[in-house]
């Protein structure tokens, strides 16, 4: 096949794929704002931010994880032109996530003390403490919204959560300004004010989307004939056994970038802001490939519907292509402005911390040539991972994902960070190791895999 059949598959590609960026773009500004607005009060707060953040994040990876399994089951339903089974999937995947997400803040809650065991400075926890009650609280909203979404992306209809997440977002900026800094009768809170304007922009968000799919015509039988006597055993073990592996997938990965917060934590306060920096800015960048890993998903979820496996292989790699000319442009973008884009988190006005804060963008921009260089092996596991729950494939690349991340990514961080000189730099270097180890490993299985499944076919 010559390069064009593929790359004639990109509109599509984009047209599907542009809405869901954008709302990952929206969940990953919600943090990206509060490190903003919090790193102007200080390095401290900044880092209780990005400690706090860090159990947000596992919680976070594991909902949105297991959400996922809704899109593929959504959209061979869709490809099989069945409404019964797929209201059936949409109404057991919304008890699940509404379930899940007061799990998440049930675990959260009770995990807190786990924060003066970590070898973090002691004023960075009694800050980290009020800010993770609130936030781990907005779970909830925030998992049953991914319950929607995810029904709504298997249908193809991915842009009514993105309009859901910008509003979120407009709403959580504003109060954010009033709530951080204070503003008329409302008092200054600080970095506890970001958290309030995180839960509310939340609840926001999922009643703005719950009431705008239902009243369209094309979601509205999905909404009929809800009851919780018809949640069965047969559907809810479908899901869980697509989500679970799904959610330990991304909780892997997540959980290796959280290590790395940990390791930069017990290196030094700036090391661990720097940390955040970096991590940040590489978030929205990874939100790219997040999105169209989404679009290879739902559209290999169809093609499995109809059992066209030729057909699912070319649009897979024809995402696994777009993916990796975007992350290359982002790369270079790291590597022209690492100097420049760090300083845009602090306040250098502030003399009282002027040395902390010169250390904190000498480091980050250290840290974005590492980025610059993971961006393509990043890119590359998400959308192959994106494919592979579209087949409905889990359980192997699970494996996978550990192996990378906790055999190979995080040893090489722990070595590098805290017993050689290059100390934050190493611990992204493991990170590096652990991504590119998982792209090779998932393309080589996307490839095995759709070729038996091809030849089964035609034999």
């Amino acid at each position: 096949m010559n390069f064009s059949t593929y790359t004639k598959e990109f509109k599509e590609n984009i047209k599907l794929a542009y809405p869901i960026i954008l709302g990952m773009l929206g969940h990953t500004m919600v943090g990206l704002v509060d490190n903003i607005m919090v790193g102007k009060l200080g390095p401290t707060e900044l880092a209780a931010v990005s400690l706090g953040n860090s159990f947000i994040f596992i919680a976070m990876s594991l909902g949105i994880g297991f959400s996922t399994a809704i899109t593929p089951l959504i959209a061979e339903a869709d490809g099989e032109n069945s409404l019964v089974k797929g209201r059936s999937v949409f109404h057991h995947g919304l008890v699940l996530c509404t379930i899940l997400g007061f799990s998440l803040f049930g675990l959260i809650f009770l995990l807190k003390p786990l924060m003066y065991l970590m070898g973090q400075p002691k004023e960075v926890v009694l800050l980290a403490i009020p800010f993770l009650d609130l936030v781990a609280f907005s779970l909830i909203p925030l998992i049953i919204f991914q319950g929607y979404k995810q029904f709504a992306d298997g249908k193809s209809e991915t842009k009514y959560a993105m309009w859901a997440n910008l509003l979120s977002n407009v709403v959580h900026i504003i109060l954010n300004f009033i709530f951080i800094y204070g503003f008329w009768i409302f008092p200054k809170m600080g970095m506890l004010g970001a958290a309030v304007g995180t839960l509310v922009s939340r609840i926001i968000m999922v009643i703005f989307l719950h009431f705008i799919l239902k009243s369209k015509n094309k979601f509205k039988p999905y909404f009929d004939g809800f009851s919780l006597k018809a949640i069965g055993k047969s559907m809810t073990m479908k899901i869980v056994n697509l989500g679970f592996p799904s959610a330990m997938q991304m909780f892997f990965e997540v959980a290796l970038f959280t290590g790395a917060i940990w390791l930069c934590g017990k290196i030094g306060t700036t090391s661990q802001a720097a940390n955040q920096i970096a991590l940040s800015l590489a978030s929205m960048t990874f939100m790219f490939a997040m999105g169209l890993s989404v679009a290879g998903m739902v559209r290999v979820g169809n093609q499995k519907g109809i059992n066209d496996y030729r057909r699912l292989q070319i649009v897979a790699r024809s995402i696994f292509l777009l993916a990796i000319f975007i992350e290359i442009i982002f790369a270079l973008l790291f590597i022209v402005f690492y100097k420049k884009l760090p300083e845009l988190f602090v306040n250098s006005e502030n003399l009282s911390s002027i040395k902390d804060t010169t250390e904190v963008i000498v480091i980050s921009s250290k840290l974005l040539i590492v980025a610059a260089i993971f961006q393509i092996s990043d890119g590359i596991q998400v959308v192959v991972l994106g494919a592979l729950r579209g087949l409905q494939d889990v359980k192997i690349p699970m494996y996978i994902t550990f192996v990378a991340y906790w055999v190979i990514g995080f040893p090489i961080s722990i070595y590098l960070g805290l017993y050689t000189d290059l100390k934050a730099v190493g611990v992204w270097i493991g990170l590096l190791a652990g991504l590119t180890a998982a792209a090779l490993f998932l393309y080589i299985r996307f490839n095995n895999l759709t070729k038996k499944l091809i030849n089964q076919k035609h034999s």
